[in-house]
């Protein structure tokens, strides 16, 4: 009885307005609706934007994908050109799936938000939405401190591994540190190894990381759950013949 006694008022309450709003003429129609049903009205426009951005992720996350980069620069430089002939170059052998880029503004420790960015870089690995990164120091010390590149000596093919180590360019470094409770690490705790390729003296490096100093390092790393490790070394390959 109560609930017809509800589902009553509701109709009454329902066919008043409509009579107000038949009442009504031009622009004072739009303006009853506003100020009677905005709140309802912004909560369906939040609701289809929500199922639309989770439907877009999960068909995008569903396509084939062969490569997925990560650029955090110590500059704005926009790579996009660079990242398009690659990209067209990688794809001429005919292999589906997507190349993409993402490419984010400076990784600053020094900014007040640099947690933000921390978090979307974890996010970024853990959803498999990185298979290689090239990134700036603060940038690499992260991704050494998440233990998420991968030992560079053992992933590469045996020539181009080879090669790096006696260029000098493969940086060795102590990946996975914990911060004990006085905000100190001990480099006996972590993990020993190759993770990093040395950008610098590449045409990439001249290019895009002209910076005040001319000396900020720029690095090349292999995510450790990466499924595309082959074209991974591709592009890798591709910055230090730039």
């Amino acid at each position: 009885m109560r609930k017809n006694k509800e589902a009553s008022a509701f109709r009454r309450e329902l066919l008043h307005d409509l009579a107000t709003f038949k009442s009504l003429q031009g622009r004072s129609r739009l303006q009853f609706i506003w100020d009677y049903y905005r709140w309802k009205i912004v909560g369906v426009i939040f609701a289809v934007f929500t199922v639309c951005l989770f439907s877009h992720m999960l068909i995008e996350g569903q396509k084939p994908c062969r490569l997925r980069v990560c650029v955090v620069l110590n500059t704005e430089d926009n790579i996009l050109p660079w990242f398009n002939s690659f990209a067209e170059t990688l794809k001429a052998d005919g292999k589906p799936g997507s190349v993409d880029l993402n490419q984010d503004q400076p990784f600053d420790y020094d900014n007040r938000y640099y947690y933000l960015h921390e978090i979307e870089v974890m996010t970024t690995i853990s959803s498999g939405r990185m298979d290689i990164a090239v990134c700036n120091e603060d940038m690499y010390s992260y991704l050494l401190a998440l233990n998420a590149c991968m030992p560079l000596d053992t992933a590469l093919s045996g020539s181009l591994a080879a090669s790096l180590a006696d260029s000098g360019k493969l940086v060795c470094d102590t990946a996975g540190l914990m911060i004990d409770e006085n905000g100190n690490t001990s480099p006996e705790d972590g993990i020993d190894g190759y993770f990093a390729v040395d950008l610098s003296g590449t045409g990439f490096y001249e290019t895009y990381n002209r910076t005040e100093t001319g000396a900020e390092p720029l690095y090349a790393v292999i995510i450790s759950n990466t499924e595309h490790l082959a074209d991974c070394e591709a592009f890798l390959t591709a910055l230090l013949e730039s």
